[in-house]
């Protein structure tokens, strides 16, 4: 009889709640599954939810990879300096130190977490701590750690303070049963490394806690992005950024992937921008929690040819290395992202050509080509 009581106590706490035009089961956040002792006993405290005329307080996870840094730039000239806070367990650089708000985040620290959420009246999160996949294969217990045991903990402060939060998931959430030309949303999905494994988690647990808690989740699945400001993390696709630089100061590059190796990628321009589209795109245009979205995809023969028109004395050569070729091999070839088009209005700017010209532009490599000229 008495877990008749508490059950009936729990039913009637229920509330439903009407939400992109969905009704889903809301229980008071003391239930929250994952985490029973985490969750104020009392349900008296207050959501920090802005006002829609006050832009968001935003708390950017893992912020010194390779898009948190230029997510920071885009947020601050959109909502204000002071409103973006970059976080890392890394110390930062000096000018990333002095360009905003930074501080020490571990996120595997819960009762850190909820203190910085609290003081600064934190009311989006962008979830950026990861490691990558073939980082993530040479220390599974590791990434275990940050990628599953980290996301649960930021899936708990979002939902107890009623936050929008952004996890991006990848192209590795995909596996070898997957259709790979295209890949659409909705899909198998039974990825072979322990990073895809753990987007996969992320995006089935975010849903999740959008159905069953009313969390505000919001996913979208990366291309390989390729950016001239950050050094390649140790990801499958980061040979797309290390051949720019090679190519500009040595005129040459060895390939850890097969030349006909296929991958849709992204230059980090298009990539930051869709993350703040979809961010900020009304509720009730989603039809889904996560998203496919994409801009070309190419081999790493077609981007050596792409290059030899702005340096002619460029050569590749190729030394496979079968960990990555064998993950890569699991990946899709192409993206379909008719879903992000059609829903919020995505759409990319840049493709193969305007990609190469502006990497190269970036690294000074006018001088090589002037010297081969």
């Amino acid at each position: 009889m008495l877990v008749l009581g508490m059950l009936k106590r729990v039913v009637s706490g229920t509330a439903q709640s009407k939400a992109s035009g969905r009704w889903k089961l809301v229980l008071p956040l003391r239930f929250l599954g994952s985490s029973p002792c985490r969750i104020p006993a009392d349900d008296s405290f207050h959501s920090t939810s802005l006002s829609e005329t006050e832009p968001p307080r935003v708390f950017i996870t893992g912020g010194l990879g390779q898009l948190g840094i230029g997510l920071a730039g885009l947020l601050r000239r959109r909502f204000g300096k002071d409103n973006v806070i970059l976080s890392d367990i890394k110390k930062p650089p000096a000018h990333v130190f002095h360009s905003g708000p930074f501080i020490y985040a571990d996120i595997l620290d819960y009762k850190k977490l909820r203190e910085i959420v609290v003081n600064h009246r934190i009311s989006w999160i962008f979830h950026y701590s990861a490691l990558l996949s073939a980082v993530g294969e040479a220390n599974v217990a590791l990434a275990r750690d940050v990628n599953i045991t980290g996301l649960h903990n930021i899936l708990d402060v979002a939902a107890e303070f009623n936050m929008r939060l952004f996890v991006p998931s990848t192209i590795g959430a995909f596996g070898a049963t997957s259709p790979r030309n295209p890949a659409p949303d909705l899909c198998i999905q039974r990825p072979r490394t322990v990073y895809g494994v753990s987007k996969v988690h992320a995006e089935l647990m975010g849903e999740y806690y959008y159905y069953r808690y009313g969390l505000d989740f919001r996913c979208l699945r990366y291309p390989g992005i390729i950016s001239a400001e950050s050094q390649p993390g140790g990801g499958t696709t980061d040979y797309a950024v290390q051949i720019f630089q090679d190519a500009a100061k040595k005129g040459t590059f060895e390939c850890n992937l097969k030349a006909s190796t296929r991958l849709p990628m992204m230059y980090i321009s298009d990539c930051l921008r869709a993350t703040l589209e979809v961010m900020e795109a009304p509720a009730e245009r989603l039809s889904m929690r996560t998203y496919n979205i994409s801009a070309m995809s190419f081999t790493p023969e077609e981007l050596a040819r792409a290059i030899v028109k702005h340096i002619p004395d460029f050569q590749i050569t190729y030394c496979v290395d079968p960990l990555r070729q064998a993950i890569a091999e699991s990946w899709p070839m192409k993206l379909d992202d008719s879903n992000a088009r059609m829903d919020w209005g995505w759409k990319h700017d840049f493709d193969l050509p305007q990609l190469v010209a502006t990497m190269l532009t970036f690294y000074g490599a006018s001088t090589r080509c002037a010297q081969a000229n």
